[in-house]
């Protein structure tokens, strides 16, 4: 059994995140989620998630795509996750291409093409632009 892992916070929830998960999922026969914590989400940002982790992880969990999810707490124990996941790959948007190479001793590492003119930051500008 090939078993994939991948992060992210998938705040306000779009097209682009199905699409990245669901062309992980075909890269194996598992897809287990690392989904950032409120807290981590504001450490790396410097603010929180419009969707608080609660309904995060459940609209991930309602995915057919998805297998498993659990909390991603911090960004030094992505090594930690993968070894205790048992993943085979790690796939990641090729917007952090070449970042996560060091855990190529690990398992496989695929970067994925983002999906075009769509991401989280945009969506909420546009939202906070038409207000």
């Amino acid at each position: 059994m090939r078993t994939v892992i991948t992060f992210g916070t998938f705040d306000v929830f779009h097209i682009g995140h199905l699409n990245i998960l669901k062309r992980a999922r075909s890269l194996g026969d598992r897809l287990i989620v690392g989904v950032s914590t409120d807290a981590l989400n504001y450490k790396k940002k410097g603010r929180y998630p419009i969707y608080k982790e609660e309904d995060r992880l459940a609209i991930l969990s309602g995915l057919s795509c998805v297998n498993g999810i659990f909390r991603e707490e911090s960004l030094e124990w992505k090594g930690q996750y993968i070894r205790e996941h048992k993943a085979d790959v790690l796939v990641m948007g090729d917007d952090w291409s070449g970042k996560f190479d060091c855990y190529r001793d690990l398992c496989e590492v695929v970067y994925l093409k983002r999906t075009a003119d769509i991401s989280t930051t945009e969506i909420l500008a546009g939202i906070r632009a038409a207000s």
